[in-house]
């Protein structure tokens, strides 16, 4: 046994060949000691600069369970802790990362241009819920034309089941999903397959039970209170205790477990006053580490907001992430289709809406309150094509509902088609939700397992009081009730019925359109040179050196008649979201060539695309 010197700010529990290094941050204690609960052993830690405890053990196994005894002779795990196999209340455990054998040396990454996102959640992704489960479908996904899976958080939560933005451990895989070495193995398939992994982190607030961070120093002073409870300390009395813990998160996930990129939950909600800010200190961090290793490694932003700056390089005073989700993207598809007006959709549902999003990025602009329409002459469209991720549906979307339901049950399996042609050909990064590539109609609802019988009664009048602004009808499903969570989970004998088998093909058919030409791919200036609206019918003209294409969506939920306004030239179809092979009713538009001026009538939620003829045959397989 010996102390360590060492005043690196690498907190948690480091082992390596039997040494293992145990740093803490516990500003406000005057004692600190190491528990071995199963050894019967304890050790006084050494205090360092800065708040840091820090001791060293010898000999030391692999799977050790320890504690942290604090001044008040409570026994709590370790804040930084890689593990809890008995949950959120339990002992930590010491893990060996360099045991596990990777395969993935080739694997360099790919571009965020070239990604096609599959966005899905541990827990309801397969009937087991785990993460040795999803391995199983990583070829299917891989065949499909998906090469980047997004994890919703998997990060300990309490219970065994949860959305995972309650956790309350952000150094550990949840203990029902299963082991460190089980996330290890999942980031590896994916990348034998060309599979990038990224994963959803959560910094901007806590769950509300099984939490010890506060025990430790002031992570979340419940003097600062945000929409989900107390707020991040970024600025705030003992602040670089707290940010150093999050800076270090990043880096565990992405070197320790080889994740491609991190998406960062609701980023406008960390408030910092300091300068530089902490976001801009968090792609700063990532910066560096990826100036270490040979993949592409990402930091993306999410927001229910919309402000320049989080795109916006470092250097010119933004918070440099590579990209962000496009809330108004869904938005505005998601109104015109459905018809809904209030909650997320009040301003929305013009087709010139959808127009505007696919040319400019933002709709609306400003933080919370001063979150309104832009401009007329104002723009975005300097924003790069590829620093925006685009839906019809999310785990948002879908689970914020008053009953979790997704599109094919609002607006039916042709709205839904229509939506994934206008997501999956826009100039922008496609992202997919779990299931609907082959039409899963089953909800995804909000569910929790809380101890604590008071704090789900909480938590089920949160979510009444929430869906009060959306007028919604019916009883709010019970997210404690096991079988709210049980009716989430995907059918995946669906994908294999004659309905699953045809969306598949469509799906099949948009992503191999959208990565063979690269007219259908993100470029700076979006390949749009002109788009026009009528009635409820988007008409998207493409133009790409010497290559042409237009996109005809008929949004309405009624055949609608008009002229194709195709310019000079002519044009030959090369796919119909009503064709046969992807629907039962037959295309009503013919397959001969298609000249400026042609009058049609569109099916209801038609989705057609056009090629100029003198490039048709290089489209048609």
């Amino acid at each position: 046994m010996k102390n360590f010197e060492d005043t690196s700010l690498h907190v948690g529990a480091d082992f390596q060949n039997g040494t293992c290094r145990f740093i803490v941050w516990a500003p406000n204690q005057h004692h600190l000691t190491l528990v071995l609960p199963e050894e019967n052993q304890r050790f006084s830690m050494d205090k360092s600069g800065d708040g840091y405890w820090i001791y060293t053990l010898d000999g030391l196994k692999a799977g050790t369970r320890y504690l942290y005894e604090l001044d008040d002779k409570t026994q709590k795990p370790d804040p930084a802790s890689h593990y809890q196999s008995e949950g959120v209340f339990g002992a930590s455990q010491v893990i060996d990362h360099d045991a596990f054998c990777w395969s993935d040396q080739k694997w360099r990454g790919l571009g965020l241009k070239d990604l096609i996102f599959y966005e899905l959640h541990v827990g309801t992704f397969t009937p087991a819920g785990t993460l040795k489960a999803i391995q199983g479908r990583i070829k299917e996904l891989h065949e499909l034309g998906i090469n980047a899976v997004e994890l919703m958080p998997i990060t300990q939560f309490s219970g065994i089941r949860n959305w995972g933005y309650d956790s309350v451990f952000p150094y550990a895989v949840h203990n029902s999903y299963g082991k460190p070495d089980d996330l290890k193995a999942l980031v590896n398939e994916c990348h034998n397959h060309g599979v990038a992994l990224f994963m959803d982190c959560v910094y901007n607030h806590l769950g509300p039970e099984g939490s010890c961070l506060n025990s430790y120093g002031p992570y979340f002073p419940s003097t600062r209170i945000g929409r989900w409870g107390a707020s991040v300390n970024l600025d705030g009395p003992q602040n670089e205790g707290v940010r150093n813990y999050f800076l270090e998160n990043l880096i565990h996930w992405l070197s320790r477990y080889h994740l491609d990129g991190i998406r960062l939950d609701a980023v406008l909600s960390m408030h910092d006053k300091r300068s530089p800010h902490f976001l801009a200190e968090l792609n700063k961090k990532v910066y560096g580490y990826a100036k270490t290793v040979i993949r592409k490694t990402y930091l993306i932003a999410e927001s229910g907001y919309n402000i320049p700056q989080v795109l916006t390089p470092i250097n010119r005073g933004g918070f440099g992430f590579d990209a962000q989700w496009l809330d108004d993207f869904q938005h505005a598809l998601f109104a015109l289709l459905t018809g809904e007006r209030e909650g997320y959709y009040n301003g929305y549902g013009s087709v010139q809406d959808l127009a505007e999003t696919l040319t400019d990025g933002f709709v609306f602009v400003g933080d919370e309150p001063n979150y309104k329409r832009k401009r007329p002459d104002e723009s975005y469209s300097w924003i790069p094509a590829d620093q925006f991720i685009v839906f019809s549906q999310n785990h948002d979307q879908v689970g914020n509902r008053l009953l979790g339901d997704r599109l094919t049950a609002l607006s039916g399996f042709e709205a839904a088609k229509l939506a994934a042609g206008v997501i999956l050909l826009s100039p922008y990064v496609p992202l997919l939700f779990m299931g609907e590539e082959y039409g899963e109609t089953a909800p995804f609802q909000f569910f929790i397992d809380y101890q604590s019988n008071e704090l789900a009664e909480s938590v089920r009048a949160g979510r009444k009081r929430e869906f009060a602004l959306f007028h919604w009808q019916g009883e709010v499903p019970d997210p404690q009730n096991i079988q709210t969570f049980e009716k989430s989970k995907l059918n995946w004998q669906t994908r294999n019925t004659e309905q699953g088998q045809k969306i598949l093909s469509y799906y099949r058919a948009l992503i191999k359109l959208r990565k063979k030409h690269p007219i259908f791919q993100p470029q700076t200036k979006r390949q749009i040179k002109c788009i026009r609206t009528k009635a409820q019918v988007l008409f998207v003209h493409k133009q790409s050196h010497n290559a042409e294409a237009v996109i005809i969506a008929n949004c309405a939920k009624t055949p609608v008649r008009c002229d194709f306004p195709l310019e000079d030239g002519t044009y030959v179809k090369v796919l119909d979201s009503s064709d046969f092979v992807y629907d039962d009713l037959g295309p009503t538009l013919p397959t001969f060539t298609i000249k400026d001026g042609y009058t049609h009538t569109l099916s209801a939620f038609n989705l057609v695309v056009l090629l100029k003829k003198s490039q048709g045959d290089k489209l048609v397989d």
